[in-house]
């Protein structure tokens, strides 16, 4: 269990600072095919969706501009959640919200929901 624990929490790890640095590469690599991320407008499923998703959030939280900061993070075997704040040149969000199924160092799947307030 500890080491499945483990597994989880270093690929969420991992996905947080990518996303951090704006990696598109390195958060693909985070991903299979057969990938899900749930968001409020409805499932992304696929490379080509999920890059697409990845590729306009870098929009939002440009690497330079944004403070992101992880105030609650639990992994357990197979399964992650965290609830984070981020302040960017373009907007905050003063509440944020992802869980994660992982399984062999992919997410299989994500979902994600944050209160947006334009600047």
């Amino acid at each position: 269990m500890q080491t499945l624990q483990a597994t989880a929490q270093r690929t969420l790890i991992q996905h947080l600072e990518a996303f951090g640095k704006n990696d598109i590469e390195a958060i693909m690599d985070d991903f299979t095919e057969e990938s899900e991320v749930w968001t409020p407008e409805g499932a992304i499923k696929g490379m080509d969706a999920i890059r697409s998703f990845f590729s306009y959030a870098f929009t939002l939280f440009p690497k330079n501009s944004t403070r992101l900061e992880i105030k609650q993070m639990i992994a357990n075997v197979n399964k992650a959640y965290i609830v984070w704040t981020a302040d960017s040149a373009i907007l905050n969000v003063p509440i944020g919200t992802d869980s994660f199924e992982i399984e062999d160092g992919k997410i299989l799947w994500q979902s994600v929901a944050f209160q947006i307030v334009q600047k």
